[in-house]
């Protein structure tokens, strides 16, 4: 049986309908990202959809990579900066990061291979954040038994998650106490915040 033929991950054409899709599914969630509605926004026609892409979970893939490479490079900048666990937590509080994590999140509970995708990525994040949290913890002279490094690092990440995807539904209860929280902590360890 042949191969279907793909077109060119170079293509301009190809490039517009992965940002299409990922703005439908920052915009109105993975489930209106379907091939016609990605082409209408891409301004193609939708059978290229399939052309670029075997599947709508291939083009999920894509977008999901895409914009983990792109937090990656941004978690580099980050990481090394002056104040790296403040600069961590404003990343990490970003609403559209937010946002796009609990779309593929919920689309990775239906596909495994997502979820493998998003666990792979994650930990590329996790272990790059380890170093400058253990860092940061030895110079406020705190201890692992105190506060392991990997636990400070998933109660940080955590709260954004969960204070982002409380705020999308309306929720406020206890947020700006619990930012207030997290904010003393860091400016124990790394000072006050810097402007952004």
């Amino acid at each position: 049986m042949a191969t279907r033929r793909i077109g060119a991950e170079s293509s301009a054409s190809r490039a517009k309908l992965v940002r299409a899709a990922e703005q439908l599914l920052i915009d109105e969630g993975y489930a209106a990202v379907t091939s016609r509605k990605v082409a209408a926004v891409a301004g193609l026609k939708p059978q290229l959809v399939h052309y670029y892409f075997r599947s709508m979970d291939d083009l999920y893939l894509e977008v999901f990579r895409r914009r983990a490479d792109q937090a990656l490079e941004h978690q580099t900048r980050v990481l090394a900066s002056e104040t790296p666990l403040w600069d961590l937590w404003r990343m990490s509080n970003d609403r559209t990061w937010v946002q796009f994590s609990i779309e593929f999140t919920a689309l990775a509970h239906h596909r495994k291979h997502i979820s493998a995708e998003i666990a792979r990525y994650g930990e590329l994040f996790r272990e790059r954040q380890m170093d400058v949290m253990t860092a940061a913890l030895e110079r406020a002279g705190i201890t692992d038994d105190e506060l392991p490094p990997t636990v400070a690092l998933v109660l940080m990440t955590s709260i954004s998650r969960v204070l982002g995807m409380e705020a999308g539904l309306g929720m406020s209860a206890g947020h700006d106490e619990t930012v207030a929280f997290v904010e003393r902590r860091l400016a124990e360890l790394e000072g006050p915040a810097p402007t952004a």
